[in-house]
């Protein structure tokens, strides 16, 4: 038997375990949903869910979301765990909007992504240099975080004019942008409410209405952060050490240099995702503010597999449920129990295909639930549209939990030199 012989098999085993979708079969996956969401708007009325107005919320509310992902996204790369998101998004909400009602709303944003990055730093001092367990570390950086904005608005807000101890005065606006002629056009096409044309004009025209400046900013840093990080030497570097510190440092690499260039960064992306929310999405700086973004922000990220196209797609699937709640909510969600019914269904002709017989009855006998809920049912109490985002974080975690792979040596401890 020849040499070729035995190594074929072994060259078929990686598709046994998670294969990665290509390009077609996801292009394919997103038309098929696409269908069944029109379908679904015909059945149930609730226009709503694929509306012009509908897809610019969800787009503005997934900003925040991508952000955050995108820092975790650097942070893990790197192979530092982290956790603390959530609190630089609170001192990019606070130092933005202290620094935007003063000296304007660039500004703003420019403080915004310094006072995360001060997160950031502060992580990466105690999980590089001291070595502190990452979750330990991030959440006393949350709770840190948390603590000190809320003492400092009540020596710098309170007095303020407009101003409390749990708001800050009102920020200038950073404006807004349509695309002259196309907007209004694809508005337009929406509102004939026809199938699957009206439901992608309202989505293709979500994305390109009433956009603020720093949307535009932050959708660019997603194809920015891949060239960067696979394109360039620089990214190799800081995703060995993700990787495999002991052979990055055996070359020469940086290690600890590299850890906190990352983690710095990720705390400068987490920053800008808070300063978004202070000075593009309300404004003003409110104390809560964040509402646990910077967790669904990580949730994205690893629903992504550590990937920033697949991060932007967790972002703005976690943008859309959260956009529920300011735009019909009760009906649209109600409308949302049908089209997860139909894709239940659709996952057990799947599964079954794939002779998983046990789990095909289980997602069929979830799917029967969802249907007799919407049939029983004409719309949907406001406590569960609000925990909509949380639920469809966890339920999507779970269920791409199987397909996931992350940096080898992220979150494990590192000192330099220990492979000598």
């Amino acid at each position: 038997m020849s040499t070729a012989t035995i190594a074929k098999p072994k060259g078929k085993q990686p598709g046994k375990g998670g294969r990665r979708m290509s390009l077609p079969v996801l292009l394919l996956v997103i038309s098929g949903v696409l269908i069944l969401t029109s379908v679904v708007r015909l059945i149930t009325g609730a226009d709503g869910i694929t509306s012009t107005g509908q897809m610019s919320t969800a787009l503005r509310a997934a900003v925040p979301i991508g952000l955050a992902g995108l820092g975790g996204l650097w942070a893990e790369r790197a192979g530092v765990v982290n956790i603390g998101l959530e609190g630089m998004m609170i001192l990019g909400t606070w130092f933005g909007a202290w620094a935007g009602y003063q000296w304007g709303p660039w500004t703003g944003v420019v403080f915004g992504i310094a006072g995360g990055a001060i997160g950031g730093l502060l992580h990466a001092i105690a999980t590089v240099t001291f070595r502190v367990n990452h979750i330990v570390s991030g959440v006393a950086l949350n709770i840190l975080a948390l603590g000190t904005t809320r003492y400092l608005s009540k020596f710098t807000f309170e007095d303020a004019p407009q101003g409390s101890s749990k708001q800050s005065p009102p920020i200038d606006s950073l404006g807004t942008f349509d695309i002259p002629g196309l907007s209004s056009w694809l508005e337009t096409l929406n509102d004939k409410h026809w199938f699957l044309i009206s439901d992608l004009a309202g989505l293709v025209g979500g994305l390109i209405t009433n956009l603020s400046p720093l949307t535009v900013v932050a959708v660019a840093l997603v194809p920015a952060t891949w060239y960067v990080l696979w394109r360039t030497s620089f990214g190799l570097r800081l995703r060995s050490c993700g990787e495999n510190p002991v052979a990055a440092e055996s070359l020469g690499v940086n290690v600890y240099k590299y850890k906190y260039i990352a983690v710095i960064i990720s705390g400068g992306f987490a920053g800008l995702g808070g300063a978004f929310l202070s000075i593009v999405a309300s404004n003003v700086y409110l104390d809560g503010q964040t509402a646990g973004r910077g967790y669904i922000g990580l949730a994205a990220m690893i629903f992504g597999n550590w990937m920033p196209g697949g991060l932007a797609l967790g972002a703005g699937l976690f943008g859309y449920t959260d956009s529920l709640n300011l735009r019909g909510g009760a009906t649209n969600v109600h409308a949302l129990i049908l089209l997860i019914a139909i894709l239940l269904v659709a996952g057990v002709a799947y599964l079954a295909w794939k002779k998983k017989y046990v789990p095909a009855a289980i997602t069929a006998a979830v799917s029967a639930l969802m249907f007799i809920w919407y049939v029983s049912t004409d719309e949907v109490p406001n406590q569960v549209v609000t925990a909509t985002p949380y639920v469809v974080t966890l339920l999507v975690l779970s269920l791409s939990a199987q397909r996931l792979r992350m940096p080898k040596a992220d979150g494990l401890p590192y000192r330099k030199g220990q492979g000598k």
